[in-house]
């Protein structure tokens, strides 16, 4: 797998730091996958792995946060620049197995991956999504989530406390989730009382993006494994 140059169909603020790059790629891509971007020649040295948000009429969309330089130089793209991608890649999900009421709950800019799975899940689906302030980009699942629960700690009219305390695993075939490492650990503990199927995307820094480098690694019950 090498990387190739594509262009960039839109770059959308949707929120203070949170954009949605849209890019012309031609590719079948699972749900849960992620590319490596590459905007810049030689500085920073490493791509940013970024997960899919949604697959559309030959358009790939990334939602992202800026934290820092990589993700800085990508909010600045405009329609028509051209960007280096590696992908797609990483294990994915095989939504179509996945029957009957499903919860999706991510944390923050966990939110990204979250349409895309959405999109091929058949069931019903609910999506509990957390945010510090303002929430982002939830009218998208709005065709394809039956209720949509919001907690933020910094905005009235949504419940102020944590994601995980409005979430009960009992009422569910299957729990999927992305964002702070800590809610997802507490949100395997919910779904191991009641024996609730539980998949977590994980994140975590990035050098080549493929496995080789085991840069990625995560601590597992079996070990340390890749988080591709």
């Amino acid at each position: 797998m090498e990387y190739k140059s594509v262009l960039v169909y839109s770059n959308i603020k949707v929120y203070d730091d949170v954009y949605v790059l849209s890019l012309k790629i031609d590719d079948e891509v699972k749900a849960g996958q992620f590319y490596m971007l590459k905007a810049w020649e030689d500085e920073p040295i490493l791509a940013r792995p970024i997960s899919v948000h949604n697959v559309e009429d030959g358009v790939v969309s990334f939602a992202y946060q800026v934290k820092g330089r990589g993700t800085k130089i990508l909010s600045n793209l405009k329609s028509q620049d051209k960007i280096w991608v590696l992908g797609p890649i990483g294990n994915g999900l095989d939504t179509h197995k996945f029957k009957g009421k499903i919860a999706l709950i991510s944390g923050g800019i966990g939110i990204a991956p979250m349409l895309h799975i959405a999109k091929g899940l058949n069931g019903e689906i609910d999506l509990y999504a957390g945010f510090n302030k303002n929430p982002y980009l939830l009218d998208e699942f709005k065709k394809y989530c039956s209720n949509i629960y919001v907690a933020s700690k910094g905005v009235e009219g949504y419940y102020k406390g944590y994601v995980t305390e409005i979430f009960n695993p009992y009422e569910y075939n299957v729990v999927i989730c992305c964002g702070p490492e800590m809610m997802m650990k507490r949100v395997v503990e919910m779904c191991k009382i009641y024996a609730t199927p539980v998949y977590v995307l994980m994140e975590n820094k990035m050098a080549c993006g493929v496995g080789a480098c085991l840069g990625c690694t995560c601590s597992t019950k079996e070990g340390k494994k890749g988080c591709v």
